[in-house]
């Protein structure tokens, strides 16, 4: 009984601590039971929220998150041991799950790292995360998020990293991100963020990367981001930011990747940046306006990678980069480095040393001399070299081909010539190779066939001859094949149709290519455009062409092309422009051709076509459907101008038989009539009086003297447009053409005019280019009078010459014409330099204008300039490139626009025409003659616009081109106010014009750099360079813009 009470006592003393640690202390089943329990029910239920906010699940990743398994062993899922809370979240491997983020994801109050970067997840960032205040790394970027960052992120005071790259976030970086005290890294880049980079980053002291690039940011870079001592990375590209970028970022001894670009910095990057920056890996400062030269500390970079500043204003030469031995991209584009000299490339030998070399880029800058020798020691690992747009000479090393790694080589628009060293063969890697623009002869190897990766080869504009070789053929990866304007000659080869992947380009034209088209020519399924015009052609054109049934563009014209137009050509549906001018086609214009909805150009004129031309599609726009030339259409819409068709509709067959047997009764009585009256007359006219018979120049159109006498009233002066030393021009019609034509009757009086029509006629008889005016036939007779007559005849531009818009006052013209603006007059004289380009270097044989004037530049319809009176100008044979005389005609120009070596007696050259264009540039945006009063006691246009430039370019502008306050009659529409980037550029025009007219013709500028630089002008005027899609495409892989 003792010992029963004994236990009873002690079992009570036991059951009244166990109730009293339950009921008196509480805290146990609260933090260990029931916050055990409800815990993991939270995390479970958000996850559960977030799989129901996934729309679409392609890989099924999502299907492990059931029931049957604890959700930390669901994918993605990590939790820790003890509690087993969900601590992190990774769905970043490119799992494509679409949907939103849901806010049930701030209850997971364990998650430390949340990765979903990389799906198509939509709308906002929730604010709820801020509640995860254990959250380490936070990375939700590439994907397709809106709105603004959140705010609430101030509640993650552990975070580390935060990333939100590639989304659509748009607003400010708010400054609730500065009191992330611990964050190391932070990237926003790739999104839609305005205003400016904030200074209070600057107080984040552990930041090691900062990544701002590509967005919408402005404003200077704060210089507190230099408080950041301990950053390693810095991306602020592709934004709007100006000013210069901080020299204190060059101090941060700490960084290695600085990336910059495509922004608006300018000023000059300091002497010893590459001392102070002794950890600096990547530098990117590409598409600014940086100027001055680069650095000369860059010699001791010793662990540069990657150099990046295309797109500036760099000058002066290539440091020496020997030590930059682990050097794998260096990017000098679009700069202005180099002076022409043979020193330029001397920093190719210093680039042996870099071993990994992979890319090097030194297009459009001022590099002259030779190719180095040294060239061929680089790197076996450098893949891509881009020699293009400067002015090289000279041939291109044979050694050139031990660079067996690369598989991209632009050499294009440079000073090359010799041959293309059979070495070449050797690039087995290589997939694109330019060289088009320079002078380049003899034959195009059949090494080209080894080339079997190539899908882009351009070798457009150089004198390259003989047959195009078969071997090509064997590039059957081939896309573009450009070998335009040069000399080859033969047929062009079957083994070209066979390559099935041609697909963009085939140009072939400009050459004398024989022989007809192949009906191969159908195997080109896939091809967009197509181009053999201006060649020796022959044959009909083949109805398989059109089985190419993506083509979108095919040029034929400039041959000689017979038969009808096939009517499969209706087959391309995609067919934009179609160019069958200047042939022998005959038949008529198939109807289906109209159904071909995309058409917008049809030129099909100089041919012998007849029959009714159609009124739909193409053929009902006048300006895009060409057909002068063809005497025997008839119908079409009435703007052509067309004659009415005779015959419309069916007749009876046999009344049909009775009237083809009347007409062509008829027809026959009437021509032996005919002929029994002509030649009476012309025994006649034989005896009694001069001949009026026309004589043809090879194979030009035949027009008599009484024709161009009665189509003027007798050379009236009402109709004189014109005159000069060595010819008249008048505006007339010819006989049986209701045409408009312009008339150059040659002065036989004066010394050397037959010479000139000889002259003009033969070199003019095959001169066809869009800015030069086209001769359309020729008369060499005897007048009433019993001299000697000859006449040119040439298209007449309704529009006068542009000495009439200069100058309408000082000409007396009753009708002042609308006056030419700023852009008006670039595309003119573009317009020139094309034209003259041409004569210099497109023609068969180099032509010398001698008399560049604005009276002899013409405008059309639509103010295209058209040069005309290049009849005198010398006949140059090019050989070795020396031009060399082979007219003894003495005509040296205008006063004021011959260059002053012809007064003292040198003969005609490239360069006089150089001065001339110079001249002409300097009136046409001075509005002043070189002739004028003012010009005397030494001055000259020249030194008046090259005293006044650095000034106020306004002094030297054409006062019609500034609007005037104080009421001068100037078209609104045609004045305009100059804006600061307005006289920028054109300061840079200047600059071309006085370069062209120097008085040294070793000095002026090549027609070829003026071409090229005019147009970059142009471009950065009307609508701006788009540098940074050409960066971004070409360069993508090395540039890093975030």
């Amino acid at each position: 009984m003792k010992y029963f009470s004994v236990m009873f006592h002690a079992f009570c003393y036991i059951f009244v601590h166990l109730i009293s640690i339950f009921t008196l202390n509480p805290l146990w089943l609260s933090t260990n039971m029931i916050v055990f329990a409800s815990g993991n029910n939270t995390d479970h239920l958000a996850l559960l929220k977030f799989k129901e906010s996934i729309s679409s699940d392609p890989y099924g990743v999502l299907l492990s998150w059931n029931s049957s398994t604890h959700f930390c062993k669901w994918d993605g899922i990590t939790c820790n041991s003890m509690q087993k809370r969900v601590t992190k979240l990774d769905l970043k491997k490119g799992y494509k799950l679409k949907g939103f983020i849901p806010p049930h994801l701030g209850n997971l109050s364990y998650m430390r790292i949340l990765y979903l970067d990389n799906n198509f997840l939509y709308g906002n960032i929730p604010q709820e995360l801020g509640q995860l205040s254990q959250l380490q790394e936070l990375s939700v970027g590439n994907n397709s998020l809106v709105g603004e960052i959140p705010t609430n992120l101030t509640g993650c005071t552990n975070l580390k990293f935060l990333y939100l790259c590639g989304n659509n976030l748009i607003g400010r970086i708010p400054i609730e991100i500065s009191y992330l005290h611990k964050l190391q890294s932070l990237n926003v880049a790739v999104n839609k963020l305005t205003g400016g980079i904030p200074s209070f980053l600057g107080n984040l002291s552990a930041l090691h990367l900062l990544s701002v690039g590509m967005n919408n940011l402005e404003g200077e870079v704060p210089h507190e981001l230099c408080h950041l001592k301990d950053l390693v990375k810095i991306f602020v590209a592709v934004n709007n930011l100006i000013g210069t970028f901080p020299s204190c970022f060059y101090n941060i001894s700490s960084l290695t990747v600085i990336s910059a670009t495509g922004n608006q910095f300018n000023g000059s990057l300091p002497p010893n940046m590459f001392h102070t920056l002794p950890n600096l890996q990547q530098f990117y400062i590409a598409l600014n306006q940086v100027s001055g030269s680069i650095p000369p500390s860059i010699t001791n970079a010793s662990i540069l990678s990657l150099l990046e500043i295309s797109a500036n204003q760099f000058t002066g030469q290539v440091p020496a980069l020997e030590k930059l031995q682990d050097l794998y991209y260096l990017g000098l584009s679009h700069n202005n480095l180099g002076d022409n000299s043979t020193n330029d490339l001397k920093f190719f030998k210093s680039l042996t040393n870099c071993s990994s070399l992979q890319m090097l880029d030194i297009f459009d800058n001022n590099f002259g001399g030779q190719l180095p020798n040294s060239l061929a020691n680089l790197s076996t690992a450098l893949n891509q070299l881009y020699l293009g747009a400067n002015m090289i000479s000279g041939d291109i090393p044979t050694s050139m081909g031990n660079l067996i790694g690369l598989t991209e080589l632009a050499m294009e628009f440079n000073r090359f010539s010799g041959i293309i060293p059979s070495g070449f063969g050797k690039f087995q890697k290589m997939q694109k190779l330019v060289l088009s623009g320079n002078q380049l002869s003899g034959h195009i190897g059949d090494f080209v066939g080894n080339l079997s990766q190539l899908f882009f080869l351009d070798m457009r504009r150089n004198m390259l001859e003989g047959n195009i070789p078969s071997s090509i053929g064997n590039c059957q990866k081939l896309q573009h094949l450009g070998l335009s304007q040069n000399n080859f000659t033969g047929t062009i080869p079957l083994e070209i149709f066979n390559i099935s992947s041609l697909t963009n380009l085939l140009k072939l034209s400009g050459n004398s290519l024989s022989g007809s088209i192949p009906k191969e020519v159908g195997k080109l399924k896939n091809v967009d455009y197509l181009d053999v015009s201006e060649n020796q052609l022959s044959g009909h054109i083949p109805e398989t062409i059109g089985e190419c049934i993506t083509l979108e563009y095919l040029y034929l014209q400039g041959n000689s092309l017979q038969g009808s137009i096939p009517s499969s050509l209706a087959s391309l549906k995609g067919l934009q422009r179609l160019d069958l001018s200047r042939n022998n086609l005959s038949g008529s214009i198939p109807t289906d051709l109209q159904n071909i909805s995309f058409l917008e150009y049809f030129n099909v004129s100089f041919n012998m076509l007849d029959g009714e031309v159609p009124t739909g599609g193409v053929f009902q726009n006048a300006t895009g459907f060409v057909v002068n030339g063809n005497d025997n259409l008839c119908g079409g819409i009435s703007k052509l101008h067309l004659p009415p068709c005779l015959f419309k509709g069916k007749k009876p067959a046999k009344h049909l038989k009775f009237r083809l047997i009347t007409v062509a009764v008829s027809v026959v009585v009437f021509l032996l009539i005919l002929s029994i009256i002509l030649t009476i007359h012309w025994m006649r006219r034989r005896n009694n009086k001069p001949s009026l018979d026309s004589t043809t120049i090879d194979q030009l159109a035949k027009v008599s003297y009484q024709s161009l006498h009665n189509g003027t009233d007798g050379f009236s002066a009402t109709n004189l447009i014109g005159s000069g030393n060595f010819s008249s021009v008048y505006k007339g019609t010819l006989e049986f053409e209701d045409k408009v034509v312009a008339i150059k009757v040659l002065n036989l009086q004066k010394e050397g005019s037959h010479k000139s029509f000889i002259a003009e006629c033969n070199t003019l008889k095959s001169i066809k280019h869009r800015n030069l005016v086209k001769i359309l036939t020729c008369c060499s007779s005897t007048d009433y009078k019993g001299q000697e007559f000859k006449a040119l005849i040439f298209e007449y531009m309704k529009n006068g010459s542009l000495e009439q818009w200069l100058h309408p006052r000082t000409l007396g013209l009753e009708q002042l014409p609308r006056l030419l603006n700023l852009g008006q007059r670039l595309n003119i004289i573009i317009d020139v330099a094309s034209a003259v380009h041409y004569l210099h270097h497109e023609c068969e044989q180099s032509i010398v204008h001698c008399d560049l004037k604005p009276s002899n530049v013409l405008l059309d319809d639509n103010m295209t300039a058209r040069v005309s009176d290049f009849g005198i100008a010398r006949i140059l044979s090019t050989i070795n490139g020396i031009g060399k005389q082979t007219s003894t005609i003495e005509f040296k120009g205008t006063i004021g626009y011959a260059p002053p070596e012809y007064g003292m007696g040198s003969e005609v050259s490239m360069n006089g025409d150089m001065y001339s264009f110079g001249i002409l540039l300097l009136e046409m945006f001075t509005g002043r003659r070189p002739t004028e009063e003012i010009f005397k006691n030494g001055q000259n246009l020249h030194k008046f616009v090259e005293n006044s430039l650095l000034g106020n370019v306004l002094q030297i502008l054409d006062p019609t081109l500034v609007l005037n306050h104080e009421g001068a009659t100037i078209e609104k529409e045609n004045s305009q106010n100059l804006t600061a980037v307005d006289e920028k550029y054109l300061v840079s025009v200047f600059k071309i014009g006085l370069a062209c007219s120097m008085e040294s013709p070793k000095e002026r500028m090549h027609i070829m750099e003026v071409t090229k630089e005019l147009n970059k002008i142009r471009k950065a005027w009307c609508g701006g360079i788009d540098r940074e899609s050409r960066m971004v495409s070409d360069r993508a892989d090395a540039i890093n813009v975030v």
